[in-house]
Formats: C-alpha cells, structure tokens, sequence
C-alpha cells in the first residue's frame, strides 16, 4: 500500500514546527526517523494532512552535562546509543539497551523521541527513561512545560504529549559513581519486541542495594515501575527469598497483559525471570558499569 496524498513541510526551528503544529492540530504530525510512522502511513493506520520534517533542526541531536544532569536531544540516533562514549558516560541505561533495539538498519534511522514519543509499552527506551527519573521537556508555540516520565505514558502509544506539542529535550540525573544500571529482556528472536523485560538502577555499596528503581517493559499496556519490588529487593538484596517475595509483589503491582505472542501468565513469568537477572547484574557490576543483555 501506499501513503494517503499529504503535504511536507520541513522546520528548520523548533519554533517553525510547533508553529505548524499550532496551525494544523491534529492534522500534523512530526517525523525525523520515521521508523515507526511511515509503516503506519504505507497502511494507512495514519492519515495525516501534514508531515513536519524536524530531523534536520540544529541542537537537538546533543548531548549536555550540567549540575549534576544530563540533558539528551530527541534526535539522537539509536545507532549513537551503542557506539558513542559521551552516551555511554552520560547515560547508562540508554546506552546499554541500545544494542537490544531492533536491528541496524532501524537504529541507524530510529530517535530517541521518536520512541518516547511513540510510547510503545514493548520498546526498550520508555522504560529507560523511567527507571532512570527522566523528565521530558515538552515545546509549543504557547510555551515549555516539563512532565517526568512516571505521568508521561498513558497507555499503548499514548503520552502526555498534546497534538500541538514536541519533545525537545529528555532530562535525567547524571549517573554517580555508586550507580550501578542493567536492562534485560526475553524476545523470541534478537531484535524482536520483549515478551518482558525490565531497566534498573541503583546505587550498591557492600553488596548492598539502595535507592533502586525497576522500570518493566513488554509486559503491559505501558512501561510501569514496580516499587513494592524494589523495597524487597532493598531490604534483602541476593537474598533468595527476597527474590521469590519480589517475584510475588510484580503480580500485585502490575496489570500483566496477555496477548498473540505471550500469554499473561508466561509474561509474568518471564517479568520474574528477567528481575533475578537483572539484580545480579546490578550487584556484580563494578563501578559505573551497566549491564544489557537479551536472555
């Protein structure tokens, strides 16, 4: 199939494409990678009046460290997550899932916005983001507004951001040097979506977990923090009893989604499988490491 008749206009500001937004509302919508709209487009699950080009608007493919923060643009490239040493400093978590998204030819095209912005409570970055306390700085032509990511995600590929809104920034804490990242996930093949899998952060000191943040993905209808098992997994960290009571809380705390590809019962499963994974990897690590591994 082919796209619908639609008209492209590309910004070269962010003021251009929030202005376009603001003219045309829902009748817009913004591309840079476009790994994820122009499928939708060639089957017509999207039917937009107007493409707002933004992938070539200066800045916004940066990475900057301030204060104790880091502030990555939504244009960075997937690709940059795997290879680039200002990422793989600045930000763990991302860095280290970047080689579990898709396959080359996709990371080479696909954003960091974009995926956030899509929302797709499979995908490997929305949940990044969450277990790494991000906020998403949001533009329009009314002004800037900032959402941290726990009320980011509304549901399957829906956000809080508003038709005549672009992300423009992603902010999280920069890591320290008692971090300690992981990311882990189970697929049917290297590169497909996750049955379930899950980002984490920490802080270890004496084979100790503090201050620890579980962020799940495949495994709903969005990415969703698990705090009840974090808390367990703090109080008793490597315990194994610990692990099977951290286990049981993840059924208390989230709605697991059954499916064509996994069942609700086999995604919680495999949500238990990839949190024990995850949690050695944590506490193995040495300083300022991550961990990302398919399982």
């Amino acid at each position: 199939m082919k796209p619908p008749p639609l008209d492209y206009r590309r910004a070269g500001t962010v003021e251009e494409a929030v202005a376009l937004l603001a003219e045309h509302g829902d009748d817009a919508r913004l591309i840079a990678g476009g790994q994820s709209l122009m499928p939708l487009l060639a089957m017509r699950l999207a039917a937009p009046e107007l493409l707002v080009d933004i992938d070539r608007i200066d800045g916004l493919d940066s990475v900057a460290e301030s204060d104790g923060r880091v502030t990555l643009g939504p244009l960075i490239r997937h690709c940059r997550m795997v290879g680039d040493p200002a990422i793989a400093r600045a930000a763990p978590l991302f860095a280290r899932a970047g080689p579990l998204v898709a396959h080359p030819g996709i990371r080479n095209r696909g954003t960091l916005g974009g995926a956030l912005a899509l929302g797709d409570p499979a995908a490997e970055f929305p949940a990044c983001a969450l277990a790494a306390g991000a906020v998403m700085h949001l533009a329009s032509s009314g002004g800037r507004r900032s959402v941290p990511a726990e009320a980011f995600f509304h549901g399957p590929m829906e956000t809080a951001i508003a038709p005549e809104e672009m992300l423009v920034a992603v902010e999280l804490p920069a890591p320290r040097p008692e971090d300690r990242f992981a990311v882990r996930e189970v697929a049917r093949r290297h590169g497909d979506y996750a049955l379930a899998g899950v980002a984490a952060r920490a802080r270890v000191a004496g084979g100790r977990l503090s201050d620890l943040r579980l962020a799940f993905f495949g495994v709903a209808d969005r990415p969703v923090p698990a705090p009840a098992a974090a808390a367990i997994l703090v109080a008793a960290p490597g315990d194994p009893e610990a692990l099977r009571a951290a286990g049981e809380a993840l059924a208390e705390e989230i709605d697991f989604a059954g499916g064509a590809q996994a069942s609700a019962a086999l995604r919680r499963h495999l949500a238990r499988v990839v949190l024990a994974r995850a949690v050695a990897d944590l506490l193995d690590a040495g300083p300022g490491e991550a961990a990302g591994r398919a399982a």
